[in-house]
């Protein structure tokens, strides 16, 4: 029997129903349900609990509703559905990175979650299809199951006002003591009538052999080592919790954790929740290592060259070995890391006109240092006021450069007070900088380069973008009005044998648009998407043009100008600043170091 549980509480303001037409029919037992499901939904003035519990028994039509409510949400405002996790087999870090990425934060732990939704201004209506089944074989019911989803992101999150969610709990008690008084609705103990129940093993149960049984069932070579991209999809699965179950438990985990390819094949949930158990004995490094990966990994499971890029990434300075093992099978895949110094925080970055395309590096506090673009090694160092915080750099030659402070103003830097280089960079600083003062909107805020043209890119606080050549006087830059909010992130692209010149820019409305600067910009944005671009760069390739753009949500896209093809590529690393050479080439800069990513051009474009 279908019952509506409604709490006590003060009898809600009559509200429209919504228009059960627009959703796929309900026979009549699945139709009461439904109707006090959207009735629930569909009441967002307070007067309800943001709590939605749907109780039944296995196979009683729970996950039909929840398809049902989903299939239809889109037909009511009040009813859309911002994000739909199902957790049965997920652990707490898997729900939540799933649940962020669909609410456009890109792949986030719990805490940051929870940071970004509080300070998220939306009305957010949240789906959990099977929590009860949530959790990892032996451990399901323990620091890896559904009460730790409970504990850590649900009952967090209902804490948050704006915030009403919907969970599946089978015939379990969860949520019943840590939310005061849900919305109920009970499908009843039975299975729906004319339904077989499913199968007695679901994800979130336990393995559905031993361990001794899923191990033999795993190929091996003459040497007697395991050939995990050939093993039953069953036992790589499940055969890490069946060997956390049992008795020599730790011995057998410990082997699975040490083999780069289980790490490569095996499941990642089940890695991920192995090595949050901290008596789990790994690998000096390993748990550094996934804990960078694993938030990419998790949409990247059937993938092996892109996990064993991810992983090859993540690894580089941290484990030599596992670097190595996995360098062969990341190479196949269109991306491949090759180096890292995490030890260069980075505030900006540019490379250098001239033959050798070095990087001029620019840290937090300011100081300036030159890199070895093929190997990531400082190879000098650049004199540079002490009070100066560089947040953009552009470059006329390796002594010529155009540095954007982070309060505001540009600052030229070159080796003498005289000449034409210094002439035209304290133009275009003092130009910028009157304008700022007479005009807050006019306030510089992003600075780009254009390769290695020695021209920059200036965008500011209204919106338009300023072009600059920084080899020659001009008394005025070219200049367009592009957006309607301030610039975040400028670059652009000569074209000498085709006489064009293009600019790019992103602003804080979430848009990339495009200037060929002999008409005026394009009306449409290249792209437009619920984020925040950071970085951009440029260049051309031997497959063509090709603009890089590095997103707040730990995206990175690349774009193929000529056709309009993008490639999306995860970032592991927080990103406040790129460069792109002709060979593809691109390096990242930001909190957490300088990083390098070959690109195989001819593989992303073929």
């Amino acid at each position: 029997m279908t019952t509506a549980r409604p709490t006590p509480v003060p009898t809600p303001a009559p509200v429209p129903a919504p228009d059960m037409a627009a959703w796929p029919p309900l026979d009549d037992r699945r139709a009461d349900a439904g109707r006090a499901l959207l009735d629930w939904a569909a009441t967002t003035d307070g007067s309800l609990p943001r709590l939605c519990v749907l109780r039944g028994a296995r196979g009683s039509g729970k996950s039909h509703l929840l398809a049902w409510l989903l299939v239809g949400s889109h037909a009511d405002r009040r009813t859309t559905a911002h994000a739909t996790v199902p957790a049965a087999g997920l652990i707490t870090d898997a729900v939540a990175w799933e649940m962020s990425r669909q609410l456009g934060y890109g792949p986030l732990p719990p805490h940051r979650l929870l940071d970004r939704v509080a300070a998220d201004e939306r009305p957010l209506l949240l789906l959990v299809p099977d929590l009860h089944l949530a959790g990892r074989g032996a451990s399901g019911d323990g620091p890896a199951g559904p009460r730790q989803i409970v504990d850590e992101l649900l009952v967090p999150l209902l804490r948050l006002p704006h915030v009403r969610a919907v969970a599946e709990t089978g015939t379990t008690d969860l949520l019943a003591d840590e939310v005061a008084a849900p919305w109920a609705i009970d499908l009843g103990d039975a299975p729906y009538a004319g339904t077989t129940p499913p199968a007695a093993t679901a994800p979130g149960d336990a393995p559905p052999a031993d361990f001794a049984s899923l191990d033999a069932t795993v190929p091996r070579t003459a040497a007697g080592r395991p050939i995990w991209d050939q093993a039953p999809p069953s036992a790589r699965e499940h055969i890490l919790d069946a060997a956390l179950g049992t008795d020599d438990g730790g011995s057998a985990a410990r082997a699975l954790l040490a083999d780069p390819g289980y790490l490569v094949h095996g499941s990642p949930t089940a890695i991920t929740a192995a090595l949050r158990d901290s008596t789990t004995v790994t690998p000096a490094g390993l748990r550094a290592i996934w804990n960078r990966a694993a938030p990419h990994l998790s949409t990247a499971a059937d993938d092996a060259p892109e996990r064993a890029a991810l992983l090859h990434a993540a690894a580089l300075t941290t484990s030599p070995t596992l670097t190595e093992y996995l360098r062969p099978l990341a190479q196949a895949h269109p991306w491949t890391a090759s180096w890292a110094r995490h030890d260069v925080p980075v505030a900006a970055h540019c490379l250098l006109p001239g033959k050798d395309g070095s990087l001029l590096v620019a840290d937090p506090l300011g100081r300036l240092c030159l890199h070895d673009p093929t190997t990531g090694e400082r190879t000098g160092v650049l004199p540079s006021p002490a009070t100066l915080r560089p947040y953009g750099i552009a470059a006329a030659d390796p002594d010529t450069v155009l540095l954007f402070d982070e309060s505001g103003p540009l600052c030229p830097l070159t080796p003498d007070d005289e000449g034409m280089a210094a002439t035209v960079l304290g133009h275009l600083a003092a130009h910028h900088g009157e304008a700022a003062l007479t005009s807050a909107p006019s306030r510089p805020t992003a600075l780009g380069s254009c390769g290695r043209t020695g021209t920059a890119v200036v965008g500011d606080a209204s919106g338009a973008v300023h072009l600059w050549s920084l080899a020659e006087y001009r008394p005025l830059p070219h200049t367009r009005r592009v957006h309607s909010a301030p610039v975040t992130a400028t670059a652009c692209l000569r074209l000498p044998e085709d006489d064009l010149t293009f600019v790019f820019s992103a602003a804080l409305d979430g848009t990339i648009r495009l200037w060929e600067t002999s008409g005026d910009p394009m009306e449409a944005p290249v792209d437009r998407r619920p984020a925040l671009v950071t970085a951009l760069a440029a260049a051309d390739t031997p497959v063509g043009p090709v603009l890089a753009a590095a997103w707040n949500d730990a995206e990175l896209h690349l774009w193929h100008l000529a056709d309009g093809a993008v490639h999306t590529l995860p970032l592991l690393h927080r990103c406040n600043t790129l460069a792109l050479s002709p060979s593809g080439r691109l390096t990242l800069g930001g909190p957490d170091g300088l990083h390098c990513l070959q690109l195989d051009l001819d593989r992303l474009w073929p």
